[in-house]
């Protein structure tokens, strides 16, 4: 039977066929096609589809309007043996798809609608941006709006194939919480539709955000209406001081690595900076991926603000005549701390994220030379401590204890586990560890500049798995996961 088995099974990955089409000269044509990154939360950990040889489904969307229509096609079926049957395709998937995308006639409707040319995606648009010839808006709204909700409702399972652990929105929830909602799509506008009645619009991709109520000291309030009970006006979630979250964050297979996360990023973040009421942005479990989308783009609004502000470390935060044994990082005389807390704050950036992005611009003040990536020796750097001749050497010494206090705050749950002798040597591992990785992006953020200006003198303007992290991905959690082996970064 295990033989049987193997000959009846296939790839769900490779079976499946994501594609958006739109009416041609000859009927409907696919603009993009592509297959799932990830179909276990479907049809299970394995990802194989029992029952059918040369299977073929396709799950089709409009590339307007996003209307799906699913159409399978096989070889052969596998004949029941007993309780052995072929797996219910219409009945798996129906769980991750509106109705629609049962009906017959998707062809026909498709084809004959003559609403189509005149279609513009829900809610409305905030940006416009080019990548060569060729013209993208970025529109946004709220999921209160049914035709904002009809077309998440549409392109939900792309999170299930798209983004690890991804999680359905509820759409049938009550109107408040709809209300924090807030959907961000990306749409490919095209000055020549392939037939006349084509709409100019196809879909690239999406993101939505999430709005919590954030408590403020009076002190740090920002500027809104005053409310009096029984309130004399109408009060939404968005009136009311938030922590704004991206939830949701996705451009499809044949649009990524051109930009367009980073023009969707930069429009939610203006909003954001735009809105008095939003007081911090956060992310909710971020891939890798998009964890190098954000601290790009973050160190592009941040790098100017720290060279006008002259942010460096002291490194020289002892009295010449103190030789006293460092008993802990003098944090205080290191770096402006005040200074920096503005900055944040002005900024709308989580504590975590903010961090990070200093550390990597102070590490990218010490010269190349003088780092391990670029021959120095830790062993030496140790020894002399803060007492290396060389400045940039004692700037690079203080850095790698301010990584490790960081380090050290983030885990200490966790390393009061570890036996004493081990904790130095995961720390120093954790950050070599994290020290390669701003490495990495001190170099990506230098091509990827390179690359921004080629696109200015062309005349332009401006999902995988999660990665196996030492890091709390959530900005708002501290929490060590169970299975860390090693101090989070």
């Amino acid at each position: 039977m295990a033989a049987a088995s193997d000959e009846w099974s296939v790839n769900a990955n490779e079976a499946v066929h994501v594609s958006l089409v739109q009416p041609g000269p000859d009927g409907l044509q696919t603009r993009h096609d592509f297959h799932p990154e990830f179909t276990y939360p479907i049809v299970g950990e394995a990802e194989q589809i029992f029952g059918y040889k040369d299977l073929n489904l396709k799950l089709q969307f409009a590339a307007h309007d996003l209307r799906p229509h699913v159409d399978i096609s096989y070889a052969k079926k596998f004949p029941a043996v007993g309780t052995t049957t072929a797996l219910d395709l219409n009945k798996t998937l129906k769980p991750f798809l509106p109705p629609i995308a049962f009906e017959a006639n998707f062809d026909t409707e498709l084809l004959q609608d003559i609403k189509a040319k005149d279609w513009k995606p829900p809610g409305s648009q905030i940006k416009t941006y080019k990548r060569g010839s060729e013209v993208f808006e970025i529109w946004a709204g709220s999921l209160l709006d049914t035709p904002m909700r009809s077309l998440v409702d549409n392109i939900q399972i792309l999170v299930t194939f798209f983004i690890e652990g991804g999680q359905f929105i509820n759409l049938e929830d009550v109107d408040w919480t709809l209300d924090r909602w807030r959907v961000y799509l990306v749409y490919h506008k095209s000055s020549s539709p392939p037939t006349p009645n084509a709409s100019p619009y196809s879909f690239v991709g999406y993101a939505t955000t999430y709005r919590f109520y954030k408590f403020h000291a009076s002190k740090n309030r920002p500027t809104t209406d005053v409310f009096s009970f029984p309130p004399t006006q109408n009060i939404t979630p968005n009136k009311l001081s938030s922590r704004l979250r991206i939830s949701q964050f996705l451009i499809t297979p044949p649009y990524q690595t051109a930009g367009h996360g980073s023009a969707l990023y930069q429009s939610i973040y203006s909003e954001v900076m735009s809105d008095p009421t939003i007081v911090e942005m956060t992310v909710e479990d971020p891939s890798e991926e998009f964890d190098k989308l954000r601290d790009m783009n973050d160190f592009d609004v941040l790098e100017p603000q720290f060279k006008a502000a002259g942010i460096q470390i002291n490194d020289s935060p002892f009295a010449s005549s103190d030789r006293r044994r460092i008993g802990r990082v003098p944090t205080a005389t290191l770096l402006p701390q005040d200074t920096l807390q503005e900055i944040r704050l002005r900024n709308k950036m989580a504590s975590r994220q903010f961090a990070r992005l200093v550390e990597l611009y102070l590490l990218a003040q010490i010269p190349y030379s003088r780092r391990a990536s670029g021959g120095a020796s830790l062993t030496t750097l140790k020894l002399k401590g803060s007492r290396n001749l060389n400045a940039d050497d004692r700037r690079y010494y203080w850095w790698r204890l301010l990584l490790k206090q960081r380090i050290m705050k983030k885990n200490k749950d966790l390393l009061q586990q570890v036996a004493l002798e081990d904790r130095v040597p995961q720390i120093e591992d954790s950050t070599r560890g994290q020290e390669d990785e701003y490495e990495g992006l001190l170099l990506t953020y230098a091509l990827r500049k390179e690359k921004h200006e080629d696109r200015l003198e062309n005349g332009e303007s401006s999902v995988v798995r999660k990665r196996k992290v030492v890091d709390s991905d959530d900005d708002e959690s501290d929490n060590a996961s169970a299975g860390s082996k090693r101090p989070k970064n």
